[in-house]
């Protein structure tokens, strides 16, 4: 039997299985911590943030969730619609900026029938994709290997953000804010 070696799923295993919540909603309650790094919320904007998925198809698979909860795209005010394009264009320049993908997949999961494990409260998934690089193991075995620590993937995008222009970075614990 082959071994896939993945040393920072360690950390989702000893994870406190009481996942605190505002309303029921992980993608509420994140942001209202103190800990963005701990969190993995990359980047904020006014009505927007940028969260690394923790179940990435890829190395820096990221979601672009808006701050309001509400799991119904035309409920979007377009302040909030022009926020939430505008962070993830600023997703894209820091993927590639960090990653150097050969191109992305983006794209909603809406209603329950669309497949999203959080179909209450609207994320945009953005993964970046190499040339070759789906490999034997997701059609042999029904596995992927991710080739990078979420953690480093945290600091690669975080820096990345952090180049942009319009950029705050209050610490290296926080997210990068675009006002």
């Amino acid at each position: 039997m082959e071994q896939v070696f993945a040393p920072w799923r360690i950390e989702w295993i000893k994870r406190d299985k009481e996942t605190p919540d505002v309303d029921g909603c992980v993608f509420c309650a994140f942001p209202e911590q103190d800990d963005d790094r701990e969190n993995r919320i990359v980047a904020r904007s006014e009505h927007a943030f940028v969260l690394l998925n923790n179940y990435p198809y890829n190395p820096g698979h990221v979601m672009v969730i808006p701050h309001r909860h509400t799991g119904d795209y035309a409920d979007l005010t377009d302040e909030e619609l022009l926020d939430h394009a505008r962070l993830k264009q600023r997703t894209f320049d820091a993927l590639e900026s960090a990653l150097q993908p050969d191109g992305f997949n983006a794209g909603l999961n809406l209603g329950e029938g669309a497949g999203g494990s959080i179909g209450d409260h609207l994320h945009t998934h953005v993964v970046p994709r190499w040339q070759g690089d789906t490999n034997f193991m997701p059609v042999i075995s029904d596995t992927t290997v991710i080739v990078e620590a979420l953690a480093e993937t945290y600091t690669h995008l975080h820096e990345a953000f952090a180049d942009q222009e319009g950029a705050t970075v209050p610490d290296s614990n926080r997210a990068v804010v675009f006002e």
